[in-house]
């Protein structure tokens, strides 16, 4: 069981790395390191675009089957949430197990240990320190990409999760949403053979308190 003795606090969660790397037919570099995935180098080339009759959305539902998630994926720009872009008000999910494992000794005070009451408290207040939300916001993904926008998450970063300061929210956990690219190949003049391909997009879903570099 963890100690931690007030005052002074010190309570730094444990360092952690988790990393993947794959290559999804030779179109994308999925490294967790790297996450959120950053934008995919495009050539400026309008004959290498889809054109409107490539742009059926019945069709293109059919060729992406049940992997359309309306609650992340959109074919028009979506309206975007303010609270997308703010931490939670109020923390969420299940308090983490080595907090429940903590045990306090005060110092200074009648009783050395805590009641239930005030021990739920500092772990409510250490909670609230560490706690890593993932944020979510609408991302463009360009025309060769079907559904064109993605619900995609970040790691909230405005502050320092752990005490005393130094550690940072980073992502722990991903999870890939599938979608469709526009792929050409062959000689641009003339000969070019292009076709909805469905390729995998990595994004956060989980963020934990860890070191940063």
């Amino acid at each position: 069981m963890l100690r931690l003795n007030f005052l002074g606090l010190t309570y730094l969660p444990i360092c952690q790395s988790q990393g993947v790397c794959q290559h999804y037919y030779h179109l994308r570099p999925i490294p967790s390191d790297t996450l959120p995935a950053g934008p995919i180098p495009e050539v400026p080339d309008p004959s290498l675009d889809p054109r409107e009759k490539d742009l059926n959305e019945t069709e293109l539902r059919s060729i992406l089957g049940g992997h359309f998630d309306a609650d992340f994926m959109s074919v028009s720009q979506p309206d975007e949430e303010p609270s997308d872009r703010e931490p939670p008000r109020r923390l969420q999910g299940a308090m983490p197990e080595d907090l429940l494992a903590l045990d306090f000794d005060l110092q200074h005070a009648k009783k050395p240990k805590p009641s239930k009451k005030l021990r739920r408290r500092l772990q409510l207040w250490l909670w609230s320190y560490t706690f890593c939300p993932v944020l979510h916001a609408w991302t463009d993904m360009g025309s060769r990409f079907w559904p064109r926008h993605l619900k995609v998450g970040t790691c909230y970063n405005k502050r320092s999760c752990s005490l005393p300061e130094g550690m940072v929210c980073k992502p722990a956990k991903s999870a890939h949403l599938t979608l469709l690219r526009w792929r050409c190949l062959g000689p641009r003049k003339g000969g070019l053979r292009c076709a909805w391909i469905p390729v995998r997009y990595p994004v956060i879903t989980e963020c934990k308190c860890s070191c940063s570099p």
